[in-house]
């Protein structure tokens, strides 16, 4: 009996987990990875009760975030999801439909084990030409208001017009922005904490 309320307190004390889906940048692309702003979340977080799990990889599309999203799911239990993915699709040019649809497998997934979702969407170059950019911009607000989910429209929002906060490849941001980046992703993910 007493080793059953002891189970008990644990489990009650154990923290909640927030689960972060996303590509390289999500990842800690080419830093350590408790120099990502995923690993400085969950520093943040512990206080709270909460912790951050990051199911990231690098080169991730939504068809591969759409095969194994399940298996995280089912691994992870999560009360909410970030999904960061589609960047990856948008710079291979890879047809939006299929994308958003990936990115609708996704959200379903989660939100059919009760997690909440917030989609966190990308932008791309100018060189992919001003419909491709708009539609994949678009792709990101449409989802979101058709599943009534919380959307960042934008991750790098905060550092993207100072060459100086990414590396060589224009790309990944450097470990001296992450912490904007975390910052920046938190300001969006507080209201599903509550």
């Amino acid at each position: 009996m007493v080793a059953l309320l002891c189970a008990g307190l644990v489990d009650a004390a154990a923290p909640r987990r927030v689960l972060v889906f996303g590509d390289s940048l999500s990842a800690a692309f080419n830093l350590a990875p408790e120099q990502g702003w995923v690993h400085l979340l969950d520093a943040k977080l512990q206080k709270t009760g909460w912790r951050v799990a990051n199911a990231s990889i690098s080169g991730e599309t939504t068809a591969g975030g759409a095969a194994r999203i399940e298996a995280v799911l089912a691994e992870q239990q999560p009360e909410i999801v970030i999904v960061e993915l589609g960047a990856n699709d948008g710079l291979r040019g890879l047809p939006l439909d299929l994308a958003k649809q990936n990115l609708e497998r996704i959200i379903t997934a989660a939100k059919a084990r009760k997690a909440r979702v917030l989609l966190v969407g990308m932008e791309l170059p100018p060189n992919y030409g001003p419909d491709y950019t708009t539609q994949f911009r678009q792709m990101y607000v449409d989802l979101a208001q058709a599943h009534e989910i919380a959307l960042l429209p934008f991750l790098l929002a905060p550092i993207s017009d100072d060459r100086s906060n990414f590396m060589d490849d224009n790309l990944h941001p450097l470990a001296s922005a992450q912490p904007v980046l975390r910052d920046h992703v938190l300001a969006a993910l507080k209201p599903l904490l509550r």
